[in-house]
Formats: C-alpha cells, structure tokens, sequence
C-alpha cells in the first residue's frame, strides 16, 4: 500500500509539473499577426462573456467534457445577442441553428461538448433557461449546441455526459483565465494527428480604429497540415492528412467569435466567416467528414434583442468600411486560439488503451531554427 501511496504521488506530481510546463504561444515568443492581444488573450477579454468547463476524466476510457461560453451575464433569453453562424463544412450536429439564421440571435448559453452529448447538453440548457427569473411563462428556448467527436479517446457510445455537467459548466463560468488543453469540451480531442483541446485568443483594435476587442475560443478536432505562424510544421514532421502515418482527416472544429464591436446579424455573418480563414492559415482543410463551424455574437448592450420589447428598434451599428479592421482581428485570433489548443494540450491515454501525444515541441524548436526562427 506504502509503495502504491509513492507511485500515486509521483505520477501527479509529474503530472503537475508536465501541466506547469506547458507554455502558450506567446510566451514561446509566437507573436501571430499584428494586432495586439488583450490583456488575458481570451475570449473573456470581450467585457462580459464567461467561460466554464466540466471534465470527465473518469476510468480508462472516459475522456470527455462540456464547455460553456456565455456572452452576458443576465438572462439571455430576456437579452438576446445579435449573432450568426458560418458553416465551413456542415459534417457535424449543430443545434439551434436555423433560428439563429432566421432571427439573428442568441437566447441560451453557447454549449460545446461530444457528439453523443448534443441531447443532453440541450436538454440541459432548456433546464437552465426555464428556471431563471423572469422565465416562468417560456415555452420554447433555443438551445445552442455544437459538438466535436472524440470518440477516438473517449467511450462515446456510453453518454457519460450528464446534465448536471452542463449546468455545473454554466454555473461556474467566469470572466477570469480561460483553461486550455485538455479541458471541458477539448478533453479527448485530436487536432493535426497531435492532442487537441481548447484554445482561445483575442485581439483588441488600435482606438483609431475603434478599439474594439475581438476574442475566439475553438475546440479543435480536425486534420490538415499544421502550420504555425506561417512555418510548415506538419511537413517538416511528416504527420499530415493522407501521410502514411496519419490515419485519417476527419474530425471537427468548432470556433466561437465574441465581439464588443456593434455588429448586426449580416456583419456577425461576415465576421464568422473570415474566422473559418484563421482555420485555413493553420493548415486546416475541412475534410468531408470534418464539421466546422463558426458561432459570432455581440456583447454591444445597445444591440441586444428584448425578448417582450418595444415594435420599433433603434440600433447603431458599424458601416461595411469599418468591419474590415475586425475581420483582421478574428482571423488572427482564431489562428492563435487554435495552436494555443496543441501547446497547451498534454499527452491522453484513453479508450482501448489507446494514447494520443501532445505536440513534440523539441521537435517544433529545431523546425523553427530551420527557419532561422528562435523559440524561447
């Protein structure tokens, strides 16, 4: 027992030490694109929004988890946000979709979480809707749901997924640090043939172009040929989609916008879609059956939709002109928020004894050196 006791303790402390030696780009000196970060470089720099997460790490083969992402704090369903989604490649399950299209908006939280779970998950959010304050009389909520399949690490025909979960990623979302890696919905993902997860990132424009804070969180799950910050990684490490020593592609992304910039339903659109290029400049290629999706939302207060309010709606909001700045934002936030995934992701061993590594970054400093490119 005394022996077991010492084993235990020195895997967790390597396990610890493994996680606090995990760096994001930025402190490897990866400074991608030209707009500067926020001050946390998250999705929460975007005043307002709240991140959660539930992980289930449980036996040998669970490896799963929920992610919340939450543009307000108040009820959303009373305070809808103006938002739109993109479908890069429409492989995957997607909920709540079609009225966003057709509204324009978002009542519930944003949930991300397994394929299996899309059920629970709305379920969950119905449960959480229907209980706030002021919602007794609803009839309908809107659950937004996306989901990546993990199934490679993770028992996913078992549904370990439960309500609770999600509400427990609701509850304890906060405004604070996002977790990355191997967390909520990230947990058993695999992204370029290397450990995936959650990633975020945020941008936050120069005053003269209206200081506007744009902020991504993915969870990535796909395949292509890895590029960071322009340098071909994936070739130089000969893991890429259709070498021999990749599998397959296939896999999912799905990639959430948060701005502060007044934008309408029809520039959310446009901004969703120049995030799906932050996706390409990492050398993602939306494989058939990889679903990749973008969700974007406004926190502008002076946009939000009441849910019982006036006829007549007065709203300011960006010209076309003054967009281009906060595409620039999105597509620079989205390439960092998903190599931001592979760095801070850690080796998981999981379903069938499977295990799948994170990004050997030993290897990544001598293809950088290659490129006369020096990491810290």
């Amino acid at each position: 027992m005394r022996s077991h006791f010492f084993i235990l303790s020195y895997l967790f402390i390597s396990l610890s030490l493994n996680a606090q030696n995990k760096k994001r780009a930025r402190d490897y000196g990866i400074n991608i694109g030209v707009v500067q970060p926020g001050k946390l470089n998250s999705i929460t720099d975007v005043k307002g929004v709240a991140v959660g997460h539930t992980t289930l790490t449980r036996a040998d083969s669970i490896r799963t988890g929920v992610t919340a992402i939450l543009p307000h704090s108040g009820n959303l369903f009373q305070q809808k946000v103006p938002a739109a989604v993109f479908v890069g490649n429409g492989f995957g399950k997607l909920a709540g979709t079609t009225q966003v299209k057709e509204l324009g908006n978002i009542e519930s939280p944003i949930i991300l979480t397994n394929t299996m779970g899309v059920a629970t998950a709305m379920n969950a959010v119905i449960s959480h809707t229907i209980s706030q304050p002021g919602n007794e009389n609803v009839q309908s909520v809107n659950a937004v749901v996306g989901e990546t399949n993990d199934g490679y690490l993770n028992d996913i025909r078992g549904r370990h997924l439960a309500e609770a979960d999600v509400l427990n990623a609701i509850r304890t979302a906060s405004q604070g640090s996002v977790s990355e890696g191997n967390v909520g919905a990230g947990t058993g993902t695999v992204c370029f043939n290397y450990k995936g997860g959650i990633g975020t990132a945020s941008r936050v424009l120069p005053q003269k172009l209206g200081g506007f804070t744009v902020g991504v969180i993915v969870q990535t799950n796909f395949g292509g040929v890895l590029t960071i910050d322009g340098i071909p990684a994936g070739k130089e490490m000969k893991q890429y989609a259709f070498a021999d020593a990749l599998e397959k592609s296939d896999g999912s992304c799905m990639i959430v916008v948060a701005t502060d910039a007044p934008l309408d339903a029809r520039n959310l659109e446009r901004l969703a879609k120049r995030a799906f290029m932050g996706l390409a400049r990492t050398g993602g290629i939306a494989s058939n059956g990889s679903g990749d999706y973008v969700i974007a939302f406004s926190t502008d207060s002076s946009l939000r939709v009441p849910h019982n309010g006036k006829p007549l709606l007065t709203q300011t909001t960006l010209s076309n002109d003054a967009v281009t700045s906060v595409f620039m934002a999105a597509i620079e936030a989205t390439e960092e928020a998903i190599i931001n995934s592979l760095l801070m992701a850690e080796t998981m061993k999981g379903k069938s004894g499977r295990t799948v590594g994170a990004l050997p970054m030993e290897e990544v400093r001598k293809i950088f050196l290659k490129y006369n490119r020096v990491l810290k």
